[in-house]
């Protein structure tokens, strides 16, 4: 006897409806009519047997897998989480599922998954970030909707958008400098990251627009990881350079440069600013609460998810790209 747990196969439905399976498919998929004998007996077999249609199989009958694909770069970063649950609370309404693969920072590990996902029959497939070829990314549009983030692209089926990291970056040295601060520390990014390179270059350029002349020492390289800024931050103070503020290419490098700080005896912000990029969760509860950008990427997500619908269902929306804004907590101290 069938467990209450387990679902019947349709064969098995059709057997206790006294019908033929190819009735049942038909009534389950509502393509067919059936008299109101037929239709009462299948629907007291799916009850008693707990029948649950194949909407997989359903789907690809319909031409359609209801099936996202997600090509992130890290399972376990903030950053990519709440994008991807922008993404689902859009597409899951809609009837999608997610099918996330990570790339690693890797582009032929990108490509792969990229090729594994089309081969999954994805209905569409959301590129973040990543170090893919612009003519890689074309090409696959080619055979499925794409929508990239980071990338300015466009095609009958693509769409890429970025956020303004060079604006948010002029934002928050700005904002450092009129607080008093004229001795301001950076530490950058991976240097082939097209954002990590806006933020640098916000960073130079708004020195340069307020008078101040840029200290080479003062910049220091990062990976945007926490040990990539405790390392930083141990250069700088190795250095014997003096600076007042730092200014983070993100808030997991901001993480590490506060305890590198804290280990030295540096008090934030009484002897040191900080100021990070991104405002991952976690920023609101440092010690102090971290000063930093905020990448709206919840947003974001619900953008690429609007955005990829639209082209899956040939209905393409406008799609407004949120802006980015500077969060001030209490790692900044006003100076004189």
């Amino acid at each position: 006897m069938r467990s209450a747990s387990s679902s019947a196969t349709l064969h098995e439905v059709a057997r206790a409806a006294g019908v033929s399976p190819a009735t049942v498919s038909r009534f389950v998929n509502g393509t067919a009519k059936v008299s109101e004998d037929k239709r009462a007996s299948i629907e007291q077999a799916i009850r008693t047997l707990h029948y649950k249609p194949n909407r997989v199989a359903q789907n690809l009958k319909a031409g359609s897998s209801k099936t996202i694909g997600v090509l992130t770069q890290s399972f376990v970063s903030v950053y990519f989480n709440e994008t991807m649950t922008g993404i689902e609370d859009v597409m899951k309404p809609a009837g999608y599922a997610l099918l996330i693969m990570s790339g690693h920072w890797r582009a032929d590990q990108e490509a792969e998954r990229v090729e594994v996902l089309i081969g999954r029959r994805v209905d569409g497939v959301a590129i973040l970030t990543g170090n893919l070829a612009d003519r890689q990314i074309v090409d696959f549009s080619q055979r499925v909707p794409i929508v990239a983030f980071g990338r300015q692209l466009g095609g009958p089926q693509l769409r890429g958008f970025c956020l303004d990291h060079y604006r948010a970056a002029c934002e928050a040295v700005a904002f450092l400098i009129e607080q008093g601060h004229r001795r301001i520390a950076f530490i950058a990014g991976p240097p082939e990251h097209a954002d990590a390179q806006a933020r640098l270059a916000g960073y130079r350029d708004t020195l340069a627009r307020y008078g101040l002349t840029r200290d080479p020492a003062l910049e220091v390289q990062g990976d945007f990881l926490e040990s990539g800024g405790l390392l930083a931050v141990n250069h700088l103070l190795a250095s014997g350079k003096s600076f007042t503020a730092l200014f983070t290419a993100n808030d997991l490098t901001a993480f590490g440069a506060r305890l590198a700080l804290y280990r030295r005896g540096i008090r934030v912000p009484d002897d040191v600013s900080i100021v990070g990029f991104d405002d991952v969760p976690g920023s609101l509860y440092t010690t102090p609460p971290l000063t930093t950008v905020r990448q709206p990427l919840y947003e974001v997500g619900c953008c690429i998810g609007r955005m990829l619908t639209g082209l899956i269902e040939q209905t393409p929306a406008e799609v407004q790209v949120p802006p980015m804004n500077l969060v001030v907590r209490e790692s900044v101290r006003r100076l004189g």
